[in-house]
């Protein structure tokens, strides 16, 4: 398997669009986080800001929740399940750093979470609390955007800007 470096960037308005895309293609996300103990990886439902900001309900005793304490890294990927191998595949990866939210951010996180989940209701989750992620990169899979085994990395600027870092194209050998 080859890989080839493109050095043709990627315009931020068409950044935006496809990680838009792929942040709506599924409601659940994967997020990976460590500490000396080790790693560990848990699923939940998210909603999402202009701005790549994700954010989730979680208790506060569960491991990745007291992992974010010690270590804010986070690693989260989302993509949609029902794809067929085969097909045009898409995802998204996002990397970055997680933190409890209180206060004024809580408030937006509530917001923002409710916006996307119609049937959410603060009330009966009163033991959960927000959590928000800030990406710092994010990596784009979407073959039907990019072309197939195609992985655009950008940098995640102030606001909504999204600056293109790098594009790597995996081929099979012949």
């Amino acid at each position: 398997m080859g890989i080839e470096r493109s050095r043709r960037p990627v315009g931020q308005a068409r950044l935006r669009a496809v990680a838009s895309a792929l942040l709506d293609a599924s409601t659940l996300c994967a997020i990976a986080t460590v500490r000396n103990s080790g790693g560990h990886i848990n699923t939940a439902y998210f909603a999402w800001t202009p701005q790549f900001r994700l954010v989730w309900l979680s208790h506060p005793q569960a491991k990745h929740s007291q992992n974010i304490r010690a270590n804010s890294s986070v690693a989260i990927a989302v993509f949609d399940s029902n794809q067929a191998w085969g097909k045009h595949d898409r995802g998204i990866q996002l990397f970055g750093a997680a933190s409890e939210v209180g206060g004024a951010a809580a408030q937006d996180a509530t917001r923002t979470y409710a916006t996307r989940f119609k049937h959410y209701r603060s009330s009966d989750l009163s033991a959960y609390r927000f959590y928000e992620f800030r990406p710092r990169r994010l990596k784009l899979f979407d073959e039907p955007a990019f072309g197939p085994g195609t992985f655009v990395t950008a940098k995640v600027g102030p606001g909504r800007h999204l600056t293109w870092q790098d594009t790597r194209i995996y081929r099979s050998s012949s």
